[in-house]
């Protein structure tokens, strides 16, 4: 049995951040049925890369973040639509929405509507800006939160323009904290018999990871600069290239200096009293970053990283995604798992990254088809039986 079997979600998000936090509750055991506009379904249906199978091609993005939910299509636009979400939710134990502010409210399956139906319901709401605040209306893109919540700002290399990080950042750091609100409300309404209301707004949650940096503005009165690889904190820690054009990180403190000195055949420097500690290595960052950059150019990544290891110095080769998915430590671990799909048959995906002793561990399944569990949702879980699906398949509500 796996952790949360005994929940029911009701997703009416999409795209990529509150998606992904659903999935994560869904491999976690809770069932989670996605409503999906009929005839369309979640836009990122369409988003590319595609995988191409014997029997038809499907979105890898949108399998990406939806696997193992059931799709339900609704249209909100109708009456009967709306009804139908009512009656789910009336069942329910949480509700995802990432609607713009207010847009809900006018079909009347906004918080307060929906919590008075069921007062247990944990209903969260993931806006670009949250409910509330001079900023409430405006739409953004992960992008636009990773720039404006400082992110941007931070990365890139010395000198040099703003970069954004290679995966949407935002969003899935977005993803993750609607989870942990999700699980938070539920013990707490385990606690106290109510549900709640969760206000996410995925500028908040990009603000709350500038942790370091914002420490460094509280505590010095300093704008971290970029810095590419290197941390502004500690030195060595960056990423270096090897002869052969490949490249390592190393992070050391000063437990490892003389032992990694000793590895790159530095050790008569590396026993400079002042280099012992951190802040004489900062005082002279300029030097011990050249003086290790031509040492480690003198070696091969896979040698070196070897060495690093036997000596327990810190580090790490640089990897490319197909590296990372052959490494041997990550195939023993289970994270590449793989799914059964009826259009492109077996397809690999990355699985939630926790391991229980006293629950099943989480199950990697596979995405739905548009609409696949409309008709076996609405009959078990609202009793419809064949006039009212008729009625309304007629109507254009489902």
């Amino acid at each position: 049995m796996r952790p949360l079997q005994h929940l029911t979600i009701v997703d009416l998000s999409r795209v990529l951040a509150c998606p992904f936090a659903s999935m994560i509750l869904a491999e976690l055991g809770a069932r989670v049925i996605k409503i999906e506009q009929p005839g369309s379904g979640d836009e990122t249906r369409g988003f590319e890369p595609f995988a191409q199978g014997e029997h038809g091609r499907e979105s890898a993005y949108f399998m990406a973040f939806n696997r193992s939910k059931e799709s339900v299509t609704v249209d909100l636009r109708s009456a009967v639509g709306r009804q139908i979400v009512r009656d789910l939710a009336a069942q329910a134990d949480v509700l995802v929405e990432n609607f713009p502010v207010g847009s809900l409210a006018r079909h009347g399956l906004d918080a307060p509507a929906l919590r008075e139906l069921n007062p247990r319901l944990v209903y969260l709401s993931c806006t670009g800006f949250g409910q509330t605040g001079p900023y409430a209306p405006r739409k953004g893109y992960d992008t636009v939160f990773q720039a404006m919540g400082g992110l941007m700002g931070l990365t890139g290399e010395r000198g040099g323009a703003p970069v954004k990080p290679g995966l949407p950042v935002a969003d899935l750091s977005s993803g993750l904290w609607a989870a942990i609100a999700i699980l938070a409300a539920l013990q707490g309404r385990s606690a106290q018999g109510r549900g709640c209301h969760i206000d996410l707004s995925m500028l908040d949650a990009q603000v709350s990871m500038l942790t370091l940096g914002a420490a460094r503005w509280f505590a010095l009165g300093e704008v971290p600069e970029r810095m590419g690889t290197e941390h502004p904190g500690r030195v060595p820690s960056a990423s270096f290239v090897a002869r052969d054009g490949r490249w390592l990180h190393i992070t050391a403190s000063d437990q490892h200096w003389r032992t990694l000195c000793e590895v790159l055949d530095l050790a008569p420097w590396g026993g400079d009293a002042e280099l012992q500690s951190n802040a004489g290595r900062l005082h002279r960052r300029a030097e011990v970053m050249q003086r290790l950059a031509a040492a480690v150019a003198r070696r091969d990544r896979a040698a070196l990283c070897e060495a690093f290891d036997r000596a327990g110095v810190p580090a790490g080769p640089v990897y490319t995604v197909d590296e990372v998915l052959a490494d041997a430590h990550v195939r023993a671990r289970g994270m590449v798992a793989q799914f059964g799909h009826p259009a492109i048959g077996t397809f690999p995906a990355l699985p939630v990254p926790l391991k229980f002793d006293g629950w099943d561990d989480p199950s990697v399944g596979r995405p739905p088809l548009l609409g696949e569990h409309t008709e076996s949702v609405l009959r078990e879980r609202l009793g419809f039986d064949d006039e009212h699906m008729a009625e309304a398949r007629r109507r254009g509500a489902i």
